[in-house]
């Protein structure tokens, strides 16, 4: 059985023959995590270009790691649905559970949003820290699930700031009361962005701006689903109808 190589996401340009100092991040989590030593093979890719590289490790210190580049692979192909999820801010283990699943089901561009039922708020320093631990998360999935682009991931922004930019009949509000459900729509063209409440969903007067706005209003069966269960659903279904699932 073929050992699978550890994969690291580098903000690096990536050319066969050149050697890299790795990230920090990177340097620690090999050295000290997984142990490895000079000689051995990983895989590295940048998130930008839809290429992943083999590498080997040419030299090491208790601080740094250089490796060169062996072989970059082709590009991976564009995806054939681009899938934004604009998510209501829910507390702790609940959004880092969506952001990490929203990245193995193949979304391509993620926005925080601060609704009416957001109860975790988050000024200055501590919106930072957050940020950072968020793009963690995602640069984690990335890692795992073998993707060669890095989703992208906004600022956070509030719901009726982000409505004014981005309402129209392809924001698919998830509403349990709507009529309509996914199979319903016409195969969507571009980018499909699905817009989820926090806990407690969105209030009547949310709803009412994101109708106002143009959203196309869609339910997920009869049943009322969880905040961070909600986008697994609704990515995976437009994933079975029109994406790469098929």
């Amino acid at each position: 059985m073929a050992v699978r190589l550890a994969r690291n996401l580098v903000d690096l340009d990536l050319r066969p023959g050149e050697t890299v100092t790795l990230p920090d991040r990177v340097a620690r989590h090999l050295g000290q995590v997984l142990r490895m030593k000079t000689g051995e093979e990983l895989v590295l890719f940048n998130g930008r270009d839809g290429r992943e590289c083999r590498a080997r490790i040419d030299r090491m210190t208790k601080k740094k790691i250089q490796a060169r580049i062996l072989e970059c692979s082709e590009a991976e192909p564009p995806p054939l649905l681009r899938l934004h999820l604009a998510l209501g801010i829910s507390r702790g283990e609940r959004m880092d559970f969506a952001l990490q699943k929203a990245v193995e089901l193949g979304v391509t561009r993620i926005t925080p949003l601060f609704t009416e039922r957001t109860v975790v708020r988050l000024k200055a320093e501590r919106l930072e820290k957050r940020l950072a631990h968020w793009q963690g998360i995602v640069t984690s999935a990335c890692e795992q699930s073998g993707r060669a682009y890095l989703p992208g991931f906004d600022e956070p922004a509030s719901l009726e700031t982000w409505l004014k930019h981005e309402g129209g009949p392809k924001t698919l509000l998830l509403d349990p009361r709507a009529d309509r459900t996914l199979p319903m729509l016409t195969a969507p063209q571009g980018t499909l962005t699905f817009l989820i409440g926090p806990e407690g969903g969105f209030s009547d007067r949310e709803r009412r701006l994101a109708y106002d706005s143009g959203c196309t209003g869609i339910r997920l069966g009869p049943r009322i689903l969880r905040t961070e269960t909600a986008p697994l659903a609704a990515m995976a279904a437009a994933q079975v109808l029109w994406g790469d699932f098929r």
